[in-house]
């Protein structure tokens, strides 16, 4: 059987299983099986557990259950609820007003939960009924919740980040902070996205509430303080060199249970639930991780990966040809799979392509960051649809067409990423390369 063949059995196999509702982890590793006993004599057993042991025996796959179960906390705790009550008072003057919350709020919130879903479903759970009682359009609060939760996925610290550092051999720290200034980027696309709407359709806008001073607004502000030590807590031992991300995500936690603490918001029931939500998700993770190094193997022996990248390279696509078609198979593959699933099953067969054409791979790590974000907002699979869904009770294609502009939007970003690498490489450049 040749390999344009053998390709197409596998791809087909894979959908059967993958729609069937089977786990992805044994989806993929039986999709290794097949593979190999396919073409080579080769004992997939063997071939087994070599790959999922070195999978799984990496020291920087620890920042993965550390991070999620920080983000586990916060949304369990007060924590979160005091952010809102805190940057409300200062969005009231902007065009779009507590719309804006959604997007500083979500921002915010990833730089200290790591995960989509995790920063969707939190500030969602506190902004949603608020802005409906205010008279805000509905609509558009789904819309900039939606885009915004992704922000989980792109600011440090990012799950995804660390899967796809490791899938690579890439740095984690370098990874993290070439994701701030795209996702600045992001944030400042989404609040203009909001202010424009607001000055074209102020006849959907609620009446301006009474303002407030500026010393009140301080005293709302002192609610940030916890969050910002987190914060400072986190990044700021990655930027000062003092500890590695995955000793950082270990600083997360620890401060995020003082703080908890501290607030007297943590009980015995929100920490046992966090520390099982974490390793549930961690579980998870690392199961798909496992069936994925396993079916990387598995390509190896049969060649299709080598095949794939001399074929495509054999067209003489540019790399705007090779980004435009890249950018395509991950928004369509994210209409049936997960983010880390996506990352985790094709780095093998892009990688080789993408060193090829000459792209830099912490580079190349933002723009899957941001395609995989844009998969997260595309249905039947997009995570932060189905959060949203279980929020407000509304059809869940309803919630992808008020979605539609900010999807838009990180088209514009990836565009922009692509037209200007500097956006991700320069301040890893200036703080790694002095």
């Amino acid at each position: 059987m040749g390999v344009v063949e053998l390709s197409l059995v596998l791809i087909s196999l894979l959908l059967v299983l993958l729609a069937s509702g089977i786990w992805i982890a044994l989806a993929l590793a039986a999709i290794g099986f097949v593979a190999m006993a396919m073409t080579v004599s080769t004992p997939p057993g063997q071939a087994l557990a070599a790959s999922m042991w070195q999978a799984s025996n990496s020291w920087d796959l620890t920042a993965l259950p550390m991070f999620i179960w920080m983000g586990e906390i916060l949304f369990r705790t007060k924590l979160s609820d005091d952010m809102f009550e805190a940057l409300a008072p200062w969005m009231q003057r902007l065009p779009g007003r507590l719309l804006h919350v959604n997007v500083v709020g979500c921002g915010i919130f990833a730089a200290v939960s790591g995960s989509s879903a995790a920063t969707c479903a939190t500030i969602g759970r506190i902004s949603l009924p608020e802005l409906k009682r205010r008279g805000y359009d509905e609509g558009l609060a789904i819309g900039t919740l939606a885009g915004s939760g992704t922000l989980g996925l792109l600011i440090p610290p990012s799950i995804i980040m660390i899967v796809y550092a490791t899938a690579t051999d890439q740095s984690i720290a370098r990874l993290f902070i070439a994701g701030v200034v795209p996702g600045i980027m992001l944030i400042v696309l989404f609040m203009g996205f909001i202010a424009l709407w607001a000055l074209f359709n102020k006849q959907h806008m609620p009446a301006a509430e009474l303002p407030m001073s500026f010393m009140r607004r301080i005293a709302a502000s002192r609610r940030l303080i916890p969050v910002t030590l987190l914060i400072a807590g986190v990044i700021g031992s990655i930027y000062g060199g003092l500890a590695s991300a995955t000793e950082a995500a270990v600083v997360g936690v620890a401060l995020a249970l003082i703080l908890s603490w501290w607030m007297g918001s943590l009980t015995r029931e929100n920490f046992s639930a966090a520390l099982l939500g974490a390793t549930r998700t961690s579980c998870m993770i690392a199961f798909i991780l496992a069936g994925a190094a396993f079916l990387t193997t598995a390509m190896g022996f049969t060649g299709i990966p080598r095949n794939l990248a001399e074929w495509i390279s054999g067209l003489g696509l540019t790399q705007w040809q090779l980004l435009t078609a890249l950018t395509a198979f991950y928004i369509l593959l994210g209409c049936f799979l997960d983010g880390i699933s996506m990352v985790v099953l094709t780095t093998s067969i892009i990688i080789p392509l993408v060193e090829r054409a000459g792209f830099d791979l912490i580079w190349f790590g933002i723009y899957v960051v941001l395609v995989v974000e844009m998969a997260q907002i595309t249905p039947p699979v997009g995570f932060n649809l189905y959060v949203l869904q279980s929020l407000t009770g509304r059809n869940i294609f309803t919630i992808a067409r008020h979605t539609a502009p900010f999807f838009v939007l990180m088209c514009v970003a990836v565009a922009l990423l692509a037209t200007f690498p500097q956006i991700a490489l320069w301040l890893p450049s200036t703080m790694f390369d002095r």
